[in-house]
């Protein structure tokens, strides 16, 4: 449950003197962040911290994140606005005056009361002013004042004598300002002149706010502020009473903090203290960017918010920090600062700068003649004041400076505790010698044996100085006794140091520790090795990388890190507390060059920034512990092409406007449409835009989401169920929000819903009954049916078995069918074979033949003839081709007779050729078996196409192969 009331703190805020310096942070909306039009009249914010202003183009509301702007019918000029006891935002506009209820879906609605006045009121011109007082509403014209109830309900009209001038309610008192008559109020339904009213008669009372004792302090447009003691009216300061005669004043407010804002129509804002002497004043250029101040707000945070004439501005007059810039006349980085007696000293990249601190008609710096470019340091040693520059070494003496060397990059200096008369200034190459001479210091030499660049350094109760070299490591340096040379002796990771880089020395309680990568680090002496400081363990991680510490005269350590800022605050037993957290506000601002930060005094802290100088002045009030809430503005519907907005911030019972909805009332939103989008903000208004979010939707979310500065977190397709969004935020200064939450119920399909289920269950336990008796049914039949059907079988086996003997010798007889048919095969091929073999040797005997007719030598050829007789002997017979025939006919069906019975013009080598293309032998093979050429083959080929009456498209071996 939100809160219903923010906690209002007061922070005692009075370190500001007249002496501090710079001007608080402030930031500037216009009229293109805010979309709106230029004039802001009144300003105020609610319960949840939200703001709203009186704009010229309708009702503004920024909640830390976004603005949006309300829009009354007509869209005339809003003057004021208050919030009412119910949460309504009442308004009063030209012409009107009514409530705004903002937790219409659609959109805001507006209520007019105006129109529920008697016909002879309702047509003035103008509603300027809204007061309550818990139960009854004044709104104020410039003919009448209407009183209504708390239901909205009029319940009187008060008619002035004259025309007013303005409005005040003070102490549940409204007092009204007549011109021509003096200072009056309201008693009993009558306006009455207050005691000596008639002092204000011709005065334009702009502002009056209650003090001590019931006095009140009255402020006026052009004749100054007067104090009410009961008795008599006095000038509140004598000092500065030309000055607010002068100013305009359009407005005034008493601040949390005692002081007073007033703001002019020509010359800005005032800040003063109860007694009315200047603390701050502000102009365009001067911390404002407009001059002309309409209206004046302190929101619950102690932030003063201002309606300019074009614009808003927000002041954070409660951070204990103020901006020394180029608004105060300081261009450029901020990089060393010294205050010394009555003067500061701040050097920029740009050059030095100086101001009297005493005199408070003195508002911006003055830049120090033959000081321009860049400053690296100030340092005060003894009665010497030098100044570290890229052009040399400086001597500052009453705001000026006299150059004591030329030679470039002065960095620092330190004391040589041996010889007291000399100092030593470290440089870009080296170490340079200074000997005191009077009032002066005098350039002696550069001493030899080290020219490293030695930005950083300290000297040891022996008198050594240790310099530490950014990327390099740290050197220990002692100075001859003559003062011309220097005996070095490094220090790196082979002493104990984690690295060589980001190495740092500095001297706090009177001893010198080394910041690292890591952690700190201290020397030891008898081991002459580093090793980590056990004492600044405890409060500096592995990661915190010191850039640098300084130690006020409190005994109190400030120090700057790579990831945080902060001090550790010394305690009355000796010890150490951390405190970082206000420190945070300086996140993004600081110098991230060569960071620093200045001791001024116990008090205060200078640090350098991107634009100047961030002062930090030590109060008692501390914003960092403010709580707020987190708060869910807006809810959409996605599952449609166009966002539909279903909650926007608020629930409106019809008296109230509430920030919960109640639990009866929690909306139920039909399966189709279960995406939804949750925008969300917290406002908090100190370093806003470094607020981070938290979220997690119960019963769909197992834990809270990372942090993020996303404000926007969308959920698609939801299954039914009931959910609760929640989410909180971080601030500035690690603050964790209260928590809002926003619940609602995804329906479930109709085909999801209990009945359906119930339903379901009816019917599947029906189909369950149906199929068992169908089932049932079913087996009584198959059953009958199988007792049939195996008395029908039991016959159909006796009679399959008769059939059975039969089949068997059936098949007996195609298996001895099959084996001759193989048996016929395999004798066709060695038929086949053998007719291979009796070309062979006929082929043989050919040869033989030749030879035996060639050759002359008789015992040769009586020997040939021999051979001869043997193969005669051994040759089959011509009836070769009969036996392959017949075989050959019986593997393929009767192949050759079927050919001579259709053909039977076919020749016996033609019979052959077309058996063997049957065989799909190839052409060579074929010549070889006929004994000719492959030349005769393929003539044989075409006669035998010839005697088939083959058509040239016919292939004759498919012909063959298909016959």
């Amino acid at each position: 449950m939100r809160s219903l009331f923010l906690i209002l703190f007061l922070f005692s805020f009075n370190a500001i003197a007249q002496n501090a310096e710079g001007l608080p942070f402030t930031r500037y909306f216009s009229t293109q962040d805010y979309e709106g039009g230029i004039q802001n009249w009144s300003i105020t914010q609610n319960n949840e911290g939200l703001i709203y202003v009186a704009n010229n183009f309708g009702l503004l509301e920024y909640d830390a994140n976004s603005w949006n702007r309300y829009v009354v019918p007509g869209g005339t000029k809003m003057r004021d606005v208050t919030i009412g006891p119910g949460g309504e935002i009442y308004v009063a506009i030209q012409g009107d005056f009514g409530y705004i209820i903002p937790s219409n879906p659609e959109g805001e609605r507006y209520i007019s009361l105006a129109d529920s006045l008697p016909e002879k009121y309702r047509n003035f011109d103008e509603a300027w002013r809204i007061f309550h007082d818990g139960e009854n509403l004044y709104f104020c014209t410039f003919r009448q004042i209407f009183l209504f109830n708390g239901k909205g309900q009029l319940i009187d009209v008060i008619e002035p004598t004259y025309p007013p001038e303005n409005f005040h309610f003070v102490n549940n008192r409204l007092f009204v300002n007549e011109l021509e008559y003096g200072l009056t109020y309201l008693d009993n339904g009558k306006l009455k002149l207050f005691e000596k009213g008639e002092f204000f008669k011709g005065k334009a009372v702009t502002s009056i706010i209650p003090i001590a004792n019931n006095h009140l302090l009255i402020f006026t447009n052009s004749h100054g502020v007067y104090t009410w003691d009961g008795t008599k009216y006095k000038i509140w300061n004598e000092n500065n009473h030309e000055i607010f005669s002068s100013a305009s004043v359009n407005t005034a407010i008493r601040l949390s903090s005692g002081n007073m804002a007033i703001g002019t129509q020509n010359k800005g804002l005032y800040i003063t203290d109860s007694n009315g002497e200047i603390l701050f004043y502000l102009n365009k250029g001067n911390g404002l960017n407009n001059r002309t101040v309409l209206s004046l707000f302190e929101d619950i945070y102690g932030n003063l918010w201002v309606g300019h004439n074009n614009g808003i501005s927000v002041i954070e007059l409660t951070v204990p920090f103020t901006l020394i810039s180029e608004q105060s006349n300081l261009p450029g980085t901020g990089y060393d600062g010294m205050a010394v007696d009555d003067i500061i000293y701040l050097g920029t990249n740009n050059g030095l700068y100086s101001k009297n601190i005493t005199d408070p008609t003195i508002q911006n710096y003055t830049f120090v003649e033959n000081s321009r470019g860049q400053v690296y340091s100030i340092k005060e040693i003894d009665d010497y004041l030098l100044m570290g520059h890229h052009l040399g070494t400086f001597l500052i003496n009453d705001r000026k400076v006299e150059q004591i060397s030329d030679v470039l990059g002065a960095w620092t200096f330190v004391e040589l505790p041996d010889h007291p008369e000399y100092i030593i200034c470290g440089t870009y190459k080296g170490l340079l010698l200074f000997k005191r001479e009077g009032k002066s210091l005098k350039f002696v030499r550069k001493l030899k044996g080290f020219d490293e660049s030695s930005r950083v350094m300290e000297v040891d109760d022996s008198g050594y100085i240790w310099m530490t070299h950014g990327y390099k490591g740290v050197y220990r340096l002692h100075i001859h006794d003559e003062l011309d040379s220097v005996q070095v002796k490094f220090y790196g990771i082979e002493q104990g140091l984690p690295s060589n880089y980001l190495v740092n020395v500095w001297k706090i309680n009177g001893r010198l520790i080394f910041s690292t990568e890591t952690t700190i680090y201290s020397y030891n002496e008898k081991t002459d090795r580093f090793a980590p400081d056990e004492y600044f363990s405890e409060f500096f991680d592995e990661n915190s990388n010191i850039s640098f510490m300084e130690q006020d005269p409190m005994g109190n350590i400030y120090y700057l890190s790579s990831t945080e800022i902060g001090v550790l605050l010394r305690q009355s037993n000796g010890t150490f507390e951390k405190n970082t957290k206000i420190f945070n506000r300086l996140k993004g601002l600081l110098n991230d060059d060569l960071q620093n930060l200045s001791i001024l005094n116990s008090n205060q802290v200078l640090y350098g920034a991107k634009e100047g100088f961030i002062m930090y002045t030590k109060q008692g009030g501390d914003p960092s512990d403010a709580s707020f809430d987190a708060l869910i503005r807006k809810v959409y519907n996605t599952s449609t092409l166009k966002d539909s907005v279903i909650y926007s911030g608020y629930y409106y019972n019809g008296e109230n406007l509430l920030s919960d909805i109640p639990e009866e009332k929690i909306p139920e939103y039909h399966y189709s449409k279960n995406s939804i989008k949750f925008e969300y903000s917290a406002p908090f208004y100190q370093g806003s835009k470094y607020t981070r979010y938290q979220y997690k939707l119960e019963n769909y979310d197992e834990d809270w989401s990372s942090w993020s500065e996303t404000n926007v977190k969308e959920y698609t397709n939801l299954r039914e169920g009931s959910y609760t969004f929640k989410v909180r935020a971080i601030n500035i200064y690690d603050q964790i929000s209260e928590v809002d939450s926003y619940s609602f119920v995804i329906v479930a399909p109709w085909y999801r819903t209990t009945l359906a289920y119930i339903g379901g269950a009816f019917l599947l336990l029906f189909i369950i009954a149906s199929t068992f008796y169908f089932v049932d049914s079913r087996h009584k039949k198959e059953k009958r049916l199988m007792e049939l059907t195996q008395e029908r079988e039991i016959n159909q086996k006796e009679s399959q078995l008769r059939s059975s003997e039969e089949m068997l010798e059936k098949l007996k007889s195609e298996k001895l069918k099959a084996e001759v048919e193989s048996k016929n095969q395999e004798l066709a091929t060695s038929t086949m074979h053998l007719l291979n073999k009796n070309s062979f040797i006929n082929s043989i005997k050919h040869n033989i033949s030749s030879i035996i007719k060639r050759s002359k030598n008789q015992e040769v050829k009586k020997e040939l003839n021999k051979i001869m007789v043997n193969i005669e002997k051994n040759i089959a017979s011509d009836d070769d081709w009969e036996h392959f025939a017949i075989h050959f006919d019986q593997v393929h069906g009767d192949f050759t007779k079927r050919l001579k019975d259709n053909y039977p013009k076919l020749t016996p080598q033609e019979m052959k050729l077309s058996a063997y293309l049957r065989m799909n032998l190839s052409t060579k093979e074929i010549a070889h078996l006929l004994n000719i050429s492959v030349r005769g083959v393929e003539i044989a080929r075409y006669r035998l196409r010839k005697k088939l009456t083959l058509e040239r498209s016919e292939n004759l071996q498919e012909f063959i192969l298909k016959y």
